[in-house]
Parts: structure tokens; sequence; C-alpha cells
């Protein structure tokens, strides 16, 4: 089986997701009051440790939002699996699903089966972040196979910080070894 991963510097593609009404919203086009945005992709409802990552994300976003990067988490659940997750984990990210196959493998997702009907019914994506720059480009991506490897959120966003505030590059634009 192949996988790759989009390529950091590659522009974000177009991303349409749902809200918890059903309504669909592109998130490559980001706000006009945000510059750059952070896309934290989770697994979906199912994913208890999902529930503690975007708990912990939740905490930084005032930090994002002073420097002008808004953040949005997505899955493939529907908007009723949607709509439950957001009253169980109460959070003010932005929470959207409805994340299809094709842009899962667009954007170089690992998407699993459910082990069981209890664990959710359609296949998910498995943990990935992406930090989008004002230009519209992968300025950071991060794609895991398993709910346990996910990046350090403070360590993101001061990362994040120090790209700002010193120009620096995209870094691994020669390619994949």
């Amino acid at each position: 089986m192949s996988h790759s991963k989009i390529a950091a510097g590659a522009q974000f593609p177009e991303c349409t997701v749902q809200d918890q009404s059903g309504q669909t919203r592109d998130i490559s086009q980001i706000d006009d009051d945000a510059q750059w945005r952070v896309v934290v992709v989770y697994r979906g409802r199912h994913c208890p440790i999902c529930k503690q990552y975007l708990k912990q994300l939740d905490t930084l976003v005032a930090k994002l939002a002073e420097m002008h990067v808004d953040v949005v988490a997505l899955s493939a659940d529907s908007p009723a699996q949607l709509q439950a997750f957001a009253e169980e984990v109460d959070v003010s990210v932005p929470l959207y699903g409805a994340l299809s196959l094709e842009t899962m493998r667009e954007l170089g997702l690992y998407i699993s089966e459910p082990r069981n009907a209890n664990e959710t019914d359609h296949p998910f994506p498995e943990p990935g972040v992406f930090v989008i720059n004002e230009r519209g480009q992968v300025q950071i991506v991060e794609i895991s196979n398993a709910p346990f490897a996910r990046p350090d959120l403070d360590m993101l966003v001061d990362g994040i910080k120090f790209i700002r505030e010193n120009s620096y590059p995209i870094r691994g634009t020669l390619g994949n070894a």
C-alpha cells in the first residue's frame, strides 16, 4: 500500500466540510482577520484521546488569535456525531465534520476502518496537523497513523511564533527521503 502526504510548501487544497447544522464551508479559505490557520484533523467522537487533545488546543486559541492565527478541527463525523461531540468536549475551537475520503487521501492522512460498530460507523482519519500560512501554503505538516502520536501543542504554538517573527522558511521542501 502506498501513501503520499501533502508536500511542505504545497497549496492547501480545497477542503469542504460541514458544521453541526450541516452547513458547508471550505476551510482552506482563511478568515479575513486571521493571517494563518492551524487545521487539526481528529479521529472523531469515538476517540477519547482526541477529546483531551482538543481541550488542550482550546487553551491555546487566545494565544494563537493574538498572533492572527485561527484554528479549526476536522473529522469525518456526521453532523449529528459532530453535535454530540461538541456537547461532550465543550471547546471554542470550531468543529467540522463530513471530511471526505477523497480529501483525506489528498491531504495524505492515514485512514482507518472502525474496529466495530461501537467505535463508529464510517472510515475515519488518523490525526494530522497542518499549519497554513498567509499564502495558503502548508508551512507545517504532521501526520500520524495512530492516536498516540501527535505534536506537542505548546511547542507548535511557539514554533509558529518563531517562524513568523524570524521569516523562517518552509522546511522539508526538497522532498521525502
